[in-house]
């Protein structure tokens, strides 16, 4: 495997990496649930994308790779989905959002 793939594909692994980690950031800094849940929705498609990218490059061409890219296709398909049904399911039980006068779940 030649350096320049290897450099690609680790700064796609860090890249990735970064954006899980400021989801995690986010999801400890929002005051309630459906900001957590959009910090944590936002940041880990496009960070589980860029991770599934740079192992995608390491695997090269091989059955590995067709797997991963399998994976990719769905989670880019069902992680929105399911973030609306988390979402909606909440708004349905009654949680209000912390601006229409739900309450904070935490203090800041």
């Amino acid at each position: 495997m030649s350096a320049a793939i290897d450099l690609a594909s680790w700064a796609l692994l860090a890249g990735g990496g970064l954006c899980c980690l400021t989801g995690a950031v986010g999801m400890l800094r929002m005051p309630d649930f459906y900001t957590r849940l959009h910090a944590a929705s936002l940041s880990d498609t496009p960070g589980a994308g860029l991770i599934l990218a740079g192992l995608l490059l390491q695997a090269g061409w091989s059955l590995v790779a067709v797997k991963l890219a399998a994976i990719g296709v769905l989670l880019f398909l069902t992680s929105p989905a399911a973030t609306h049904a988390i979402a909606k399911a909440a708004l349905g039980r009654g949680l209000k959002p912390f601006l229409a006068g739900g309450e904070a779940t935490s203090k800041r």
